[in-house]
Parts: structure tokens; sequence; C-alpha cells
């Protein structure tokens, strides 16, 4: 990638290069731009503004990570806190991603909204701006930004296209086919396909257990269609 940038060729890779635990949520409260001027002050002292979040790469896409299940909620924390903070020039836009996937299932198919990166949320802003940099990370629900060390790291406009596409693979089976298990824990297995599930790529079927038939989630790498 350009320009010293950290390239993410593929969505699933966002997680890979996250560094950072989870910490207690904080709360961002409405506020002046008196006090949007003293957090720049803040931070500037303590150095935090060069230490933490200062990468010169400005205006762009960025990925924060959020508690799971939250995404929606830090979503509109955001919007709120921009708003009351008057950061509208620093902070452009806030995306959960979401995209529409048919699960076929045994009663027929159903197409459901799914999130494309559970537990992440996309972030227009200019993430060398303390007071935005602040107001993002210390939103609720927030636990840290994608990137090395947890630094901001910014998207490229192709990885943004990826990740709106919301692109799955197809299952080269159907529900009621009979599949074997070729990888991992269940190789060799073999069972008729119950559940198919594209947005977490997995099939269900039904296997044998202590004299009982229970249904095992198997990703769609893991097993091939028996003719």
């Amino acid at each position: 990638m350009a320009n010293g940038k950290t390239a993410l060729k593929n969505p699933a890779l966002l997680k890979a290069i996250m560094d950072s635990s989870d910490e207690n949520e904080k709360k961002i409260t409405p506020s002046s731009a008196a006090e949007n001027e003293e957090i720049r002050k803040s931070l500037e002292d303590q150095d935090v503004g060069l230490s933490d979040n200062k990468s010169g790469r400005g205006m762009a896409w960025y990925v924060a990570k959020t508690t799971l299940g939250y995404e929606k909620k830090v979503r509109d924390n955001l919007l709120k806190a921009i708003e009351n903070r008057h950061l509208e020039d620093k902070i452009l836009e806030v995306r959960v991603p979401m995209q529409e996937v048919t699960e076929i299932r045994s009663t027929g198919k159903k197409v459901v909204q799914k999130k494309v990166l559970p537990g992440y949320v996309l972030v227009h802003m200019d993430v060398d701006d303390n007071v935005a940099w602040y107001v993002v990370r210390n939103t609720s629900g927030v636990t840290g930004f994608v990137g090395p060390g947890g630094k901001p790291v910014p998207l490229e406009e192709s990885e943004i296209e990826q990740i709106e596409q919301g692109k799955v693979a197809k299952a080269e089976f159907e529900v009621g086919d009979v599949i074997m298990v070729i990888d991992g824990a269940w190789r060799d297995t073999i069972g008729n396909v119950t559940k198919i599930d594209e947005n977490k790529q997995t099939a269900t079927i039904m296997v044998e257990m202590f004299g009982r038939e229970t249904p095992v989630e198997i990703n769609f790498a893991q097993v091939k269609k028996i003719v």
C-alpha cells in the first residue's frame, strides 16, 4: 500500500490486526466549544495527541472496535456526541455496514439483515484532531481503534467498497444434501445438511453423540458434498 498505509486485503483481516484489550466503558456527555478546547489543551499537555493518535493521515475512514452487539448503540451515541460538540466538520459519518443474507433452513428460505463486521463501526473522521479522537475513543461501547498497537489505520477506497458489498461465498450444497467433513475435529464425519448460514459461512449437520443426534456447525471450507 502506498504512503506507508497498512493494507487490509479482506474485511476478515480487520480483526487480525486489532491489538487491544477490552476496557471499562466510558461515556461522553454533551459539551460546549469551551470544553472542547479544554480537552484539546489537556491532551496536548499530556502529549496524548502525539503518542497515541497523531498519524498525519488526517481525514479518512477508520474502524473502531466495539462491544459485540452494541454497534448500533455506539453509532447512535457517536452521532449525538458529534451534534452536541459541533464536530460535524471533524467526524463526517458513522456507519454500521449491513447486508441482506439468505438463510436456508428446513422450513424454507428467509432473507435477513446482518452486520458485515460484527463488533466494529466505520468512522469517517479526522483522526489527528484531538477532540474528534477523544470523542470516538471514549464513547460508551468503544474499546479501541483497529491498527497496530491500537493506533488508527485508514482504509483504502477498495476496502470500503468490499466491506459495503459484504461479499460472502455461496454454499455449493443445499439443505437435505449429504456432506462429508474433510478437516477439523469432525473429519470424515458424514451428515445431512439441516441449515446453511452464508453470513457465518457454516453448515449445520446432525451427528450421533452419546446415542443421540446432535447438531454440529461446520465451516464451508471444511466440507464437501457427496454426490
